[in-house]
């Protein structure tokens, strides 16, 4: 059995209760975007940065990175 990795999985349940308190908090279409809407920017960003560089540190900031923009921006939505 391959062995489990924590990051890539803690980075899962950060996305899902991400998208989960944007369908609690704003609705059903904030949890379609947060969970839809950001695949193909990570996935994108993800292929883009692994292709040019190869550089798995700094694909990994950028994740989480586009995982905390999305949060501030759920949040600024919440405020407003």
């Amino acid at each position: 059995m391959p062995k489990l990795h924590a990051e890539p999985l803690l980075f899962c349940f950060a996305w899902a209760a991400l998208a989960i308190a944007g369908g609690v908090l704003a609705g059903r279409w904030a949890a379609l975007i947060l969970s839809l809407g950001l695949l193909p920017i990570l996935m994108a960003a993800t292929a883009l940065i692994l292709a040019k560089m190869e550089d798995f540190a700094f694909e990994r900031q950028v994740r989480w990175g586009i995982i905390v923009l999305a949060a501030l921006a759920l949040g600024a939505y919440l405020r407003s």
